[in-house]
């Protein structure tokens, strides 16, 4: 399976290394981006990034993680994490962004090639997500991406503390390559 590296026009996505740790602690470590995320504590400090490092591996290993650093290919540039996680037998799509690099496509580009990693790659029929309401352009990534709406529940926010309503979103194979090809 060719899943170690994925290319974009402009982007490298490649398994987290250890030399991503400053990285990762300062990008997640900034409150907008923490509030965002379902499993990421605040403060987030050197330990939790060893701590995903360890998870991401064993999970790649056992074929029910895939993470990727999101790295630019002109200048090698860390820009934040994209990933899909096996769960109840589906993968779910999950990304985040230094805020520095928002508002630049890079998501929207990472998903786009996630996605058909995890089509092609990994044979899934249906790829879901979820995006707190009170972060629409998480939201907005996923519209472009293809997703349909697929309800809303409570999820847990670790930073914040407590559950946040989570709209609840599922791309299909048809969905996801029929855009591809409009």
């Amino acid at each position: 399976m060719s899943c170690c590296r994925l290319e974009t026009e402009r982007l490298l996505l490649r398994p987290p290394e250890p030399r991503d740790v400053p990285a990762i602690v300062t990008w997640i470590g900034d409150w907008d981006v923490a509030k965002n995320l379902s499993r990421c504590p605040h403060p987030y400090i050197e330990q939790h990034a060893q701590e995903f490092l360890a998870r991401a591996a064993e999970g790649r290993a056992k074929g029910t993680d895939f993470n990727f650093a999101i790295t630019r290919r002109a200048d090698a540039q860390y820009l934040g994490q994209i990933g899909l996680h096996l769960k109840d037998g589906k993968f779910e799509l999950g990304y985040w962004l230094g805020k520095p690099f928002w508002g630049n496509g890079y998501a929207s580009e990472a998903a786009r090639r996630v996605a058909k990693f995890g089509f092609n790659e990994l044979k899934a029929e249906t790829i879901w997500a979820g995006w707190f309401h009170d972060n629409p352009a998480s939201g907005h990534v996923l519209d472009k991406l293809g997703c349909k709406p697929d309800g809303e529940a409570p999820r847990p926010c670790l930073a914040r503390g407590h559950d946040v309503l989570c709209n609840l979103v599922i791309l299909s194979r048809a969905d996801f390559f029929g855009r591809m090809a409009a």
